[in-house]
């Protein structure tokens, strides 16, 4: 199943995104968010292939109404598709060659399947609940850090944080060096590659992080919200997350956040 839908996300990607790279109008919602053409375009492109790959399955799509997602939320309790067509849509409207396709699949209300899609680097991560992550078919398994809290890199969003938490952060930051790059998704999924070690956002919405936590998750990371709680809340309000590569690390993280919080 996951073959068969990389290659569907790979191959719409390609033919949907790349070629709007940099060059598409965007648009605002309401929310002041960033919308272009490329989003609708691969979400009716990923709509039309889920269609005939799982029909049984119900679409809750970023680009939709929230009407419609609330809809799908509550007559979809077998299964759903919870898809972002395109996560960094900032970036994508501006030339940063960093964003993603993220595609989750939730059966009986907890996520079963996690992909997300680079297709400028054509990387991409995938989990199934219980059998571990992977990255282009090769395993993803996060070991020990073996490095204090002082000593790693942190992505952070601050605009979504709380402005004491955000300003004791900047005054006086518990890591070595901070970095912030605008597409939850990969974000998650860089964490998986233990391309940085700990994970700090205040907002993510249920199709930004439902492939990418679980991706985290499979690789063997760990995540909470700032509540302590999870993040995955098969809901349309957002949540935050607190992550890290390894147990050890999240329990140096999450103490300091709680203590500063």
């Amino acid at each position: 199943m996951l073959e068969a839908l990389a290659r569907i996300i790979r191959t719409a990607a390609r033919e949907e995104l790349l070629p709007r790279f940099a060059v598409t109008e965007r648009r605002y919602k309401p929310d002041g968010s960033i919308v272009t053409e490329a989003d609708y375009a691969m979400q009716r492109r990923i709509a039309a292939e889920l269609a005939k790959f799982a029909p049984q399955y119900p679409l809750l799509a970023e680009e939709m109404s929230a009407e419609s997602q609330q809809e799908m939320l509550a007559v979809s309790d077998g299964g759903l598709w919870c898809l972002d067509p395109l996560d960094g849509t900032s970036n994508f409207a501006s030339g940063v060659p960093f964003f993603s396709v993220s595609l989750g699949l939730l059966i009986n209300r907890k996520p079963y399947l996690g992909l997300v899609y680079d297709p400028i680097r054509d990387e991409c991560f995938a989990a199934v609940a219980g059998e571990g992550a992977s990255l282009n078919g090769k395993p993803l398994r996060l070991g020990p850090v073996g490095l204090a809290l002082r000593k790693v890199i942190a992505v952070v969003d601050f605009k979504r944080l709380s402005s004491r938490l955000a300003g004791v952060l900047v005054s006086s930051p518990p890591y070595s060096s901070q970095r912030n790059f605008g597409s939850v998704a990969l974000e998650w999924s860089w964490l998986a590659a233990g391309r940085y070690q700990v994970y700090l956002h205040g907002k993510q919405m249920l199709w930004d992080y439902a492939a990418g936590a679980l991706i985290l998750a499979e690789a063997g990371g760990v995540a909470e919200n700032l509540a302590g709680g999870a993040v995955f809340r098969r809901e349309l309000q957002p949540s935050s997350a607190v992550a890290a590569c390894d147990p050890l690390l999240f329990a140096e993280w999450k103490e300091w956040l709680r203590q500063h919080n």
